[in-house]
């Protein structure tokens, strides 16, 4: 089941977004010395809030067993583009379709918000996530190397 999160349930959603992206940081060796901002490292309650708050952020878990197994939000940027962030799936909750659920629930209220064109970022080097968002209807629109980031940050872009 997939619905929009209540504010006491930040924490939870911190963890499952940390727990998500650390199996990308334990693939590719990032750390929090030689990449402090990769979302892994730098996911907070108080980020999190920030974003529902000030950013007002659109965010949602996926509950399998009675619990938060998924997230994803939506932040609208302008009037007809929006970004899907943090996307995670609990890795002993994956290859069961929930990511794929959560991308199809995303486009739907990304298209609901009047969104003609959602785009996400992703690991460039991480090839196997680049084809399932492509599986998924994402092109790649283009690379960009950050000094503060041991990879390069690839961008996606999704027509609604």
């Amino acid at each position: 089941m997939i619905r929009q999160i209540s504010r006491n349930e930040l924490p939870v959603c911190v963890d499952v977004i940390r727990k998500s992206f650390m199996t990308v940081a334990d693939e590719f060796g990032f750390t929090p010395e030689n990449a402090p901002r990769f979302v892994a490292f730098a996911t907070s309650t108080e980020r999190l809030t920030d974003q529902l708050d000030n950013q007002h952020r659109l965010m949602y878990v996926y509950c399998a067993d009675n619990r938060i197994v998924g997230y994803y939000s939506l932040l609208m940027r302008g009037e007809r583009e929006c970004e899907l962030g943090s996307l995670s799936v609990l890795p002993e909750y994956r290859h069961r379709g929930i990511g794929e659920e959560l991308v199809r629930h995303s486009i739907e209220t990304a298209r609901n918000s009047r969104c003609t064109i959602m785009k996400l970022s992703i690991v460039e080097e991480n090839t196997v996530l680049r084809r399932w968002y492509e599986s998924l209807g994402a092109v790649h629109t283009g690379t960009e190397k950050f000094d503060f980031f041991p990879f390069t940050c690839g961008y996606m872009e999704i027509a609604l």
